[in-house]
């Protein structure tokens, strides 16, 4: 009981959860109170279940069936309960203490039944509780060793045809197939328990496969067939501890598994989570069969990540090298990720080599990896070869004429002090580009940009006069020109303002604000403060139906 404070359910939720529960307290019902746990239904988006534990080994935990609570977090809805609780927590003492005394009275009333009377009770129940009868038919195969019976149940457990409207199970019947789904995990893992690990291995193998066949026919949104695939995926790895299975055919098992058809995101098996069930012969075999599979499909998804898992995993960085290299990218992106292993391995030399060779293969340096010019440029300044540096952001730029890469340009050549040089090729190569825009060649007036990132004003005012401009960047003109040329910035600004006054909403009228509060600096330079209180007047006399405008005029003095 001493678990549950207000401290501990904010510190479980995080402050943000716990903010937010605060709306979801009247949205708590049915809460029920046992020795030692409160379960009740939260409303949320939909009606969750929850349920708190207050004396568990960790101290207070919780459980509820929202998709947040599903990934293990402690959500609001827990936090909503506990809140709940606490609102009267003087009563919690005396409902524990009732919910002893039910469970005592009857255990006591169980005890003193008879065979028959226990038999009549539990039939009654089954008969009642599907749920029930179908987790002990699974039990009572079990126990007899029935193992095609067991089997026949899963299957019926994992089949979502019972639950499908139309061939598909909709989100609102999705959360009871998963109910019935997750019995045939309870079951799987009884197996393993009741000594019969090597049977709850070939089921488990088969629930898989079930429930992957499944999910393409089942809307889970709320992700709970991908935890039911998770649930399988665990009870194998301790299925195949407790039985040892041949450690070859484990790990053949195991590559096909991750090479397979099996692609459903559910059922994730790392087969290096088996390697103190593989032991040296059986990882031998996994190597073995993977390289295999990858020599027959170099490019194949599924054979380079796990050559490649398997490879890291045993320090062999020629081998990850190999595998990303029998399939590199056009883009140079694959040559990347090799100098980036290589750095790791400290082979800094050859990651710079392949780095190079990346920038060099590349066909198309406009559709070049940038992070790779930008690791092969930081290489290159690292070493103090800072001329190479600017030559690579030199051919980038020419092949890929945008504002990053002027930048990016400038900043290499600055640092090797040959920037006037540079810039006067890149500009020529922007202006080129703006008279084969303007005969429709080219997409668009990287040079007004250019010359405004330069802070080169009166350049960038002609490219824009001479070539055009786009409304932003004539804004970021007038902003910028508006203290030595405020004449011609206030004509921008008015001309810009025109249209936003045909329009509506509030992000407009910000707008429109904004360009006034500039028109009206642009005036006090010019002197001609009456110009703009009559400029004002007759604005605000045909757009006065807009509140918020004129609200937000009023706010700025306008």
């Amino acid at each position: 009981m001493d678990s549950l404070t207000e401290a501990n359910l904010k510190k479980l939720a995080g402050a943000r959860s716990f903010e937010r529960a605060l709306g979801y307290l009247d949205a708590v019902s049915g809460v029920e109170v046992g020795d030692g746990w409160i379960t009740a239904s939260v409303h949320g988006t939909e009606r969750y279940e929850v349920e708190l534990t207050l004396d568990g080994p960790g101290g207070l935990t919780g459980r509820c069936d929202c998709p947040y609570g599903m990934e293990g977090n402690f959500c609001k809805h827990l936090v909503a309960l506990g809140l709940r609780v606490l609102a009267q927590r003087e009563a919690l003492p005396r409902q524990r203490k009732a919910a002893r005394e039910r469970a005592q009275d009857l255990d006591g009333w169980l005890s003193a039944m008879s065979k028959d009377e226990l038999l009549a009770l539990l039939r009654e129940q089954i008969d009642e509780d599907r749920q029930l009868r179908r987790r002990l038919e699974l039990r009572a195969a079990s126990v007899r060793g029935d193992l095609a019976a067991v089997r026949a149940r899963i299957r019926d457990l994992l089949d979502a045809g019972p639950f499908a409207q139309y061939g598909y199970v909709a989100y609102t019947d999705a959360r009871a197939y998963a109910g019935q789904a997750g019995q045939a995990a309870s079951a799987i893992r009884a197996l393993t328990g009741s000594g019969r690990a090597t049977d709850a291995i070939t089921l488990a193998r088969e629930a898989m496969r079930l429930l992957a066949e499944a999910v393409e026919s089942v809307d889970d949104s709320d992700g709970r067939l991908g935890q039911i695939g998770a649930d399988l995926a665990d009870l194998h790895l301790d299925a195949c501890r407790a039985a040892r299975p041949d450690p070859g055919q484990l790990a053949r098992w195991l590559v096909g598994h991750a090479l397979g058809d099996i692609d459903d995101g559910l059922t994730d098996i790392d087969p290096l989570d088996y390697e103190d069930v593989l032991g040296e012969e059986g990882l031998a075999v996994l190597r073995k069969s993977a390289l295999e599979a990858w020599r027959g499909n170099r490019r194949g998804w599924a054979e380079k990540y796990l050559m490649e898992r398997l490879a890291k995993a045993g320090g062999d960085v020629d081998a990850v090298i190999a595998v990303h290299a029998a399939d590199l990218a056009p883009n140079g992106h694959t040559h990347l990720i090799i100098a980036r292993e290589l750095d790791t391995a400290r082979r800094s030399d050859e990651a710079l080599r392949w780095a190079e060779r990346g920038i060099r293969e590349t066909r198309d340096l406009a559709a070049v990896d940038t992070a790779l010019v930008d690791y092969l440029c930081d290489r290159y300044t690292q070493a103090d070869r800072l001329p190479d540096a600017v030559a690579v952001r030199r051919d980038h730029f020419r092949a890929r004429r945008t504002l990053a890469a002027y930048q990016q340009l400038r900043a290499a050549a600055r640092a090797a002090d040959c920037w006037p040089a540079e810039r006067g090729g890149a500009l020529a190569l922007l202006r080129a580009d703006t008279e084969r825009r303007q005969q429709g060649w080219y997409g668009g007036p990287v040079l007004v940009d250019a010359l405004l990132d330069d802070k080169d004003v009166d350049a960038a005012w002609q490219a824009a006069t001479r070539t055009g401009a786009h409304d932003r960047q004539w804004l970021a003109l007038a902003d910028q020109a508006r203290a030595d040329r405020p004449a011609d910035a206030l004509g921008v600004y008015l001309r810009l303002a025109e249209p936003l006054t045909e329009q509506t909403g509030n992000a407009i009228y910000e707008q429109l604000v904004g360009l006034l509060l500039s028109i009206r600096d642009c005036h006090r330079r010019l002197g001609t403060e009456d110009e703009f209180a009559v400029y004002v007047t007759a604005l605000r006399t045909a757009q006065k139906r807009k509140r918020n405008l004129m609200r937000l005029m009023d706010e700025q003095g306008l």
